[in-house]
């Protein structure tokens, strides 16, 4: 059912819209249990969002649902709450919209089929700013660190959202201070898109340093969240949206992170669901690189330096290839075998006669004087007065000539000396 679409049906007392009542079914449902409420969840799935409002109200529903509701069941702030979020220009995003991201979430959903009851998908989420939730997930990347970040971090964490977000990528990050924030900020600079995720309800500003940052973030993309407005930050909280910020993008960028952190945490979710987990390597004497070099260690991340070798990562097989770094090459580079060794026996200063040149490379006479006037056509050497000496200064002539090693010497007189 699309929410912005739904047709009016009548009910006893007046006239209610079936898209409102779906949608305070919803609202109430999201507010009634704890995320990750697996249990509730799979009601939902079975008998929809309005039936199971109304059974979880009544109390009539299995002992695992009435577990996780049975604080709250009574507590109905559905209209409250969703009139909460518009105030702060939000909204309450669902299965069945058009900009529900359920690609993206289906990871979640076979995670928690194979058990890992951690995984299981939001019953809905809270979005707050314009852009359409599914529409910047298409191609997106998570980048996350340490709070405690050092300059290099913050450096690296910058530049890299900087460049996923001029590629179009959308940078999912958690707006905590470190890393974070330096990911957001990032690709706000490149005038891209960045959707925070927070542990928090989405009128809340945490940090509070970040009110400007999330304000911008809106401006440009979304801030999300699972918990409905009100809602406080709480440590357990952060835990659980780390499975979303893993799993709203096809892959996560570990920057910098402690062995026992927030952002390691997130790269285990990742890993869980068989995103691409990529790891920025750091110094090795930094404590907030060591996160990163473990799951290198153990073979769980990949590589990663550039927003390229990112890009390539979670891109489309065979477009998205980074680019081999480059070299500048040297004329000399093309000599081997005897060319080479006669070059090397060339002095830049002193003039050599071919039989000194042939003692010192242990290429046979005749086999010198047919490469040193090749050498010469290179640019490679040349015959001032009395010898053969290496050029001051070896450079590519407009039209290459044949090289030391195919040049033919047939019908061709030694050179004198």
């Amino acid at each position: 059912m699309d929410s912005f679409a739904c047709s009016v049906r009548q009910v006893q007392g007046g006239v209610m819209s079936g898209c409102e009542e779906e949608r305070l079914a919803w609202a109430y449902l999201v507010r009634v249990a704890e995320p990750p409420a697996p249990a509730v969840v799979d009601l939902v799935g079975h008998v929809g969002a309005v039936e199971a409002a109304r059974m979880i109200r009544s109390g009539d529903v299995p002992d695992a649902v009435l577990e996780a509701t049975s604080s709250r069941r009574l507590v109905d702030k559905a209209a409250e709450d969703l009139a909460a979020a518009r105030r702060v220009g939000g909204r309450l995003v669902v299965p069945g919209d058009a900009e529900w991201p359920a690609w993206a979430l289906l990871p979640l959903a076979n995670a928690a089929g194979r058990g890992l009851r951690w995984a299981c998908p939001p019953l809905g989420l809270w979005v707050r700013g314009k852009a359409l939730l599914s529409e910047l997930l298409e191609r997106a990347v998570s980048v996350v660190g340490a709070r405690a970040a050092t300059g290099y971090g913050e450096h690296v964490a910058t530049d890299l959202a900087y460049e996923l977000a001029r590629n179009g990528m959308t940078v999912v990050s958690g707006a905590a201070y470190g890393i974070d924030g330096c990911a957001h900020r990032g690709a706000l600079n490149a005038e891209g898109r960045t959707l925070a995720v927070l542990a928090c309800g989405i009128d809340q500003s945490y940090p509070a340093g970040h009110t400007q940052l999330l304000d911008r973030i809106t401006g440009r993309g979304l801030v999300v969240s699972e918990y409905p407005p009100g809602t406080q930050p709480a440590r357990h909280r952060f835990l659980v949206r780390n499975r979303l910020i893993a799993a709203l993008s096809a892959g996560t960028v570990v920057v910098e992170a402690g062995v026992r952190s927030g952002a390691r945490n997130t790269a285990s979710s990742a890993a869980a669901l068989g995103s691409v987990l990529m790891a920025v390597p750091g110094p090795v004497t930094s404590a907030m690189s060591a996160g990163c070099h473990e799951l290198l260690r153990d073979g769980l991340a990949t590589t990663v330096c550039t927003a390229a070798h990112v890009i390539e990562a979670v891109g489309q097989f065979g477009d998205d290839l980074a680019p081999k770094p480059t070299t500048e090459s040297r004329p000399t580079d093309s000599l081997e075998g005897d060319a080479l060794r006669v070059h090397e026996a060339l002095e830049p200063r002193i003039e050599q006669s071919a039989e000194r040149i042939a003692e010192l490379s242990g290429v046979a006479l005749t086999r010198v004087r047919a490469v040193l006037p090749a050498l010469e056509l290179l640019g490679l050497a040349d015959r001032p007065e009395t010898g053969w000496r290496r050029t001051k200064a070896n450079h590519n002539p407009t039209k290459a000539p044949p090289t030391p090693q195919t040049q033919q010497t047939n019908n061709q007189q030694p050179a004198p000396t």
